[in-house]
C-alpha cells in the first residue's frame, strides 16, 4: 500500500500542469509540488482538442470564457481530412455532437441508399446529412443556440478548442494551480534516488509518496530511472517526425474556421490549426521516407500553394516517440502525457490522453480512503488507459490503412502494408473497423470510425435492399428539405471572428 498525501509532478509544460490542476481540484487537502526545469522548453504544438475536454474542463470548474482569452483560443467543430484516400478526393468532415436520426424518416442507411441511387452524389455530403454542426461548419458560424432552433446542438459539448497549449499550461499554473496552492519549483532534476517501493527523492532534497512524470519524450521518471519497457507501435503508425510552425492570417472572417484542417501530402500530412491570433500548421513526416530538409521543402511547397506568408516564420524540428510504456503507473511513479506515451498528431489526440489517464488517475485515487493505493489500483489505472490508448491507436491507424494513394513511396508502403500482424491482440485493426462498420454499430454517436469509412470509401455492409421504393425516396426528400432547413438557420448567424470578439475576445 502507498501513501498519497504528497506529491511531486516533474515537468511543466500543458501536461504537468493539467496533472497539478486535476489534483488540488479533487483533493485540496494534499501536498502538491511541480518542479520544471528553467532550462528545458516545452513542446507545445498540442494545439488542437477533441470534445471529451468539456468533461475535464467540468471536473475542475474551468469556464470557457476563464481561459480562451488568455490562450489565443477559438471553437472547433470539426475535423476535416483531404486527400487521404486519393490525391484530390475533395475531402470529407468527422464533426462532433450526435448523429442527427429521427423516427419519421426511420431508415439509418438512408445516405447510402441515396448514393446507390444517385451513384454521382459526393462524399462530402454524408456529414451534412447526419450532423447538424456541418451547417455551422459549412457557413463558418457559431451561436449558443439558447433556443434551441437546432435541436441536436449542444453548444457546451459539441465543440471543442483550438489554443496555444503553452499558453494554457501557464495560465492554469498562475490563475488555477497557485492560487489553489500548488507549489512551484524552478530546477532541473539532476539525481534521483530510488529503492524498492520506487523513488525516494529528486535532488537528494525533494521527497514524496507519489511522483508524476510530465517529462515529454524524454519519460525521466518512468522510462529513465525505473527502465519500464516501452512499446514501439510503428508497426502501426509510420511517422516520427514533425516540422511546426504559425503563419499570420491574410483573411482572418474566412480562414478562420472552426475545424482542424489534415491535408496529406507526399511523405506524411500537414495540420492547420486557426486559433485567435495566427494559424498554427505543421507537416508529420516520416525520416525513412524523406530526410529533414527535403521534408522542410514540401511543407514550404504547399504552404505556397495555400499562399501562406512564413517568411517570417520560426520552423521548429521534432522528433516523436510513438508507442506506450508496458505500464504507465509502476511503483510510486505514474506518468502522464508524452512521458506516458503518444500516438502520432493525427485526430487531435496530444492533449485527450492527457486529460484522459487523468480521469482515470481520479477515478483511482477516489477509492477508499483517498490517500492511499494499492496495486489493484495501480493495475486499474494502467489497464484503463492502456484500453483507451490502443483503441485510439487504431482508430488513427485506420486513416492510413483504408488510403488507396500510391503516389509517393511512402503511400505505396502504406498501401501494401498488412495492419494486421500487430501487438493488440484479436481486437487489432481489421475487427475494430469492421465492428464498428458493421450495420448494427456504425451510426454509434460516440464513435468516428463510420465518418472516416465513408470518407475513405469502406462502407463496410449491404444496404442495397429495397432501395428504390417511392417510400425510400419520400424519406430521401424529407431529409434533404431537413438538411436545407438547417442551413437556412445557420446562414444568417454570427461568423465564427465576430462570435469570438462578441463573446471571448472583448477587448480585440
Amino acid at each position: 500500500i502507498m501513501k498519497t498525501n504528497k506529491i511531486i509532478i516533474v515537468g511543466g509544460g500543458s501536461a504537468g500542469w493539467m496533472a497539478a490542476a486535476t489534483l488540488i481540484s479533487q483533493f485540496p487537502n494534499k501536498d502538491i509540488t511541480v518542479i520544471e526545469s528553467p532550462n528545458v522548453p516545452t513542446v507545445g504544438v498540442g494545439e488542437s482538442t477533441l470534445g471529451q475536454i468539456n468533461n475535464w474542463l467540468d471536473l475542475l470548474g474551468i469556464k470557457d470564457e476563464d481561459f480562451m482569452p488568455h490562450t489565443d483560443a477559438s471553437y472547433k467543430l470539426s475535423i476535416r481530412f483531404e486527400d487521404f484516400y486519393k490525391k484530390g478526393d475533395g475531402g470529407f468532415h468527422y464533426p462532433f455532437g450526435p448523429v442527427v436520426e429521427t423516427d419519421k424518416l426511420g431508415l439509418k442507411q438512408l445516405w447510402f441508399v441515396k448514393k446507390h441511387l444517385q451513384p454521382k452524389t459526393p462524399i462530402t455530403e454524408y456529414s451534412n446529412w447526419l450532423y447538424q454542426n456541418m451547417a455551422l461548419v459549412n457557413n463558418n458560424v457559431l451561436f449558443k443556440n439558447e433556443n434551441k432552433e437546432l435541436d441536436y446542438f449542444d453548444f457546451k459539448y459539441h465543440v471543442a478548442y483550438h489554443f496555444d497549449a503553452t499558453k494554457f499550461g501557464l495560465w492554469l499554473k498562475d490563475q488555477y494551480c497557485k492560487p489553489k496552492g500548488v507549489k512551484h519549483i524552478l530546477e532541473d532534476v539532476k539525481t534521483i534516488e530510488t529503492n524498492e517501493d520506487g523513488i525516494v527523492s529528486l535532488n537528494n532534497i525533494h521527497k514524496a509518496d507519489m511522483f508524476i512524470d510530465c517529462t515529454g519524450f524524454k519519460s525521466l521518471l518512468l522510462g529513465d530511472t525505473l527502465k519500464e519497457h516501452f512499446n514501439d507501435y510503428s508497426n502501426l503508425l509510420v511517422n516520427n517526425k514533425a516540422w511546426a510552425t504559425r503563419v499570420p492570417y491574410k483573411d482572418k472572417e474566412n480562414e478562420l474556421v472552426p475545424y482542424t484542417n489534415c491535408t496529406a501530402i507526399e511523405n506524411g500530412w500537414v495540420w492547420n490549426i486557426p486559433s485567435w491570433e495566427r494559424i498554427g500548421t505543421g507537416y508529420v513526416y516520416s525520416d525513412k521516407y524523406v530526410s529533414d530538409e527535403e521534408a522542410l521543402n514540401e511543407f514550404k511547397k504547399h504552404l505556397d500553394k495555400k499562399g501562406s506568408d512564413y517568411s517570417k516564420s520560426e520552423f521548429k524540428n521534432i522528433k516523436m516517440r510513438v508507442g506506450i510504456h508496458d505500464r504507465l503507473f509502476v511503483k510510486n511513479v505514474c506518468a502522464i502525457g508524452l512521458s506516458a506515451g503518444f500516438i502520432e498528431p493525427l485526430e487531435s489526440n496530444g492533449l485527450l490522453s492527457v486529460h484522459e489517464f487523468l480521469m482515470n488517475l481520479v477515478k483511482v485515487m477516489k477509492r477508499g480512503e483517498e490517500d492511499t493505493l494499492s496495486q489493484w489500483d495501480r493495475d486499474n489505472f494502467n489497464v484503463a488507459c492502456k484500453r483507451f490508448f490502443d483503441g485510439f491507436t487504431e482508430f488513427v491507424a485506420m486513416h492510413y490503412a483504408l488510403s488507396h494513394r500510391d503516389d509517393t513511396k511512402y503511400w505505396k508502403d502504406i498501401s501494401n502494408r498488412s495492419f494486421y500482424d500487430n501487438r493488440l491482440g484479436d481486437e487489432n485493426i481489421y475487427q475494430d473497423v469492421i465492428t464498428k462498420m458493421d450495420k448494427n454499430n456504425w451510426i454509434n454517436s460516440h464513435s468516428g470510425h463510420h465518418c472516416i469509412g465513408v470518407g475513405l470509401r469502406y462502407f463496410g455492409f449491404d444496404v442495397l435492399k429495397d432501395n428504390s421504393s417511392e417510400d425510400t425516396k419520400i424519406k430521401i426528400g424529407l431529409r434533404e428539405k431537413e438538411v436545407n432547413k438547417w442551413n437556412i438557420i445557420c446562414k444568417d448567424k454570427p461568423k465564427l471572428l465576430q462570435f469570438l470578439k462578441d463573446n471571448i475576445h472583448k477587448d480585440a
